[in-house]
């Protein structure tokens, strides 16, 4: 059994989506710490100077409480700002078009949710719905055994593959054990001269639209 235990994300890399097409088991962790360098709160975008972080504003007095508990700082005018960037930066992809008005209803919707955890939960959604995906996944929160050490929760559950977030030496606890999502990132028709890898499934959804079957293939294969 493929386990894939990751940090719940609104918009997750090729990386992370990889290791959760791949699981058989998919545990969001919403129960360990809120750290700045995760990316619970934030994603890449491809910018006209290329890697650009897009940020969702969390309350200060929540820094330090578990994933599932922070609070969206709404007295920040964030949500046109963070709009204005993913506008200007695909305008001219192939399926902006398609996707628009859709995805700036999402993100203008951030302000009915008042915890962090709710609105990734939303977009997620919307986003797997957007790329034709099925995912589904479980909350740490929610089961009885869940254990924070990897090892032990891969004993626990049985499992023989685990997968963990991409790149979070910084933030999250990590197993020995776990296995790379992707051995290589897959290249796609994206925007600009030169290919960024690592961007969240926004730039693959405004790029390749309903054609990003094309790259989970790749990524399932590999």
């Amino acid at each position: 059994m493929r386990l894939a235990l990751l940090q719940p994300q609104f918009a997750p890399n090729l990386y992370d989506l990889a290791a959760m097409l791949k699981a058989d088991r998919i545990i969001w962790n919403d129960l360990e710490q809120w750290s700045r360098k995760g990316r619970t709160h934030r994603t890449v975008i491809k910018g006209e100077q290329g890697k650009q972080w897009i940020n969702i504003p969390i309350k200060t007095e929540d820094k330090k409480k578990a994933i599932g508990d922070v609070r969206i700082e709404h007295d920040e005018d964030w949500t046109e700002p963070f709009w204005n960037a993913i506008y200007h930066s695909y305008s001219e992809a192939t399926w902006f078009d398609f996707f628009v008005d859709e995805l700036q209803y999402d993100v203008e919707k951030a302000t009915e949710f008042e915890k962090l955890i709710d609105f990734n939960i939303y977009f997620f959604g919307r986003m797997m719905t957007y790329l034709e995906l099925d995912m589904e996944y479980e909350l740490a929160s929610q089961i009885p055994d869940f254990d924070p050490n990897p090892d032990l929760f891969l004993q626990h559950t049985g499992a023989d593959i685990l997968y963990q977030e991409y790149d979070a030496k910084n933030y999250q606890w990590l197993s020995a054990k776990a296995k790379p999502s992707l051995e290589k990132h897959p290249d796609y028709a994206q925007l600009g001269n030169t290919f960024l890898p690592e961007c969240s499934i926004i730039d693959l959804l405004m790029n390749c639209g309903k054609e990003s079957f094309k790259v989970f293939d790749e990524i399932t294969q590999t």
